[in-house]
């Protein structure tokens, strides 16, 4: 690494490099974005408290881990699910993954966590959409315009109910890497998108 040249001139006039000024620009450039990535993660507004979940790590999750996914075609559960939700004035919230995916499990495993149980049932009508190896389902996604292979699962579409819009496009698949997080870091992610 090179070293920034002083400040000042031999004679104690200022010395400005060009090559320091330029190194500061990048370095504040990338703060910028860094903090940008990680508000992207972040749902549009959180008007709903998350509930602690009583649990720093998921090891702590109960175990075995829930298997959520179940083989078959989804079309009929989802139409299912959305009229429920708009029935029950809930965003319907459609987790897309597979019980082969560890990240899946595990936010199946908080969900279903004594706390958050009731948080999630209060605000979502929850439908779970087993994607195989990313072959199977993907007219579900493709409904809700995600056209292209999903980046990762669970990819969680989060779907107004009367509108049929996806509300967190762009956004669906913050929790494939969901073993980075924190159990708690899951529920404010879906309290941000409560209803």
């Amino acid at each position: 690494m090179r070293r920034a040249q002083s400040w000042l001139a031999f004679d104690g006039r200022p010395a400005f490099n060009g090559d320091l000024f330029q190194e500061i620009a990048m370095r504040r450039a990338a703060t910028i974005l860094a903090s940008y990535a990680a508000l992207a993660l972040l749902p549009a507004a959180a008007p709903v408290p998350a509930p602690r979940v009583g649990i720093a790590s998921f090891e702590r999750l109960p175990q075995p881990l829930p298997l959520p996914y179940h083989a078959g075609s989804a079309k009929a559960a989802v139409a299912e699910a959305r009229a429920r939700a708009l029935k029950s004035r809930k965003r319907l919230l459609i987790d897309l993954g597979g019980n082969w995916c560890l990240d899946c499990r595990l936010l199946a495993g908080v969900m279903e966590l004594p706390r958050m149980r009731p948080f999630v049932a209060k605000h979502f009508e929850v439908v779970t959409v087993d994607v195989g190896r990313f072959d199977q389902n993907l007219d579900i996604p493709a409904h809700y315009g995600i056209k292209d292979r999903l980046k990762g699962v669970p990819a969680v579409l989060i779907v107004d109910p009367r509108t049929d819009k996806l509300l967190n496009a762009g956004r669906e698949t913050a929790l494939a890497d969901a073993r980075s997080l924190t159990p708690q870091a899951l529920a404010d992610w879906l309290a941000g998108w409560a209803a």
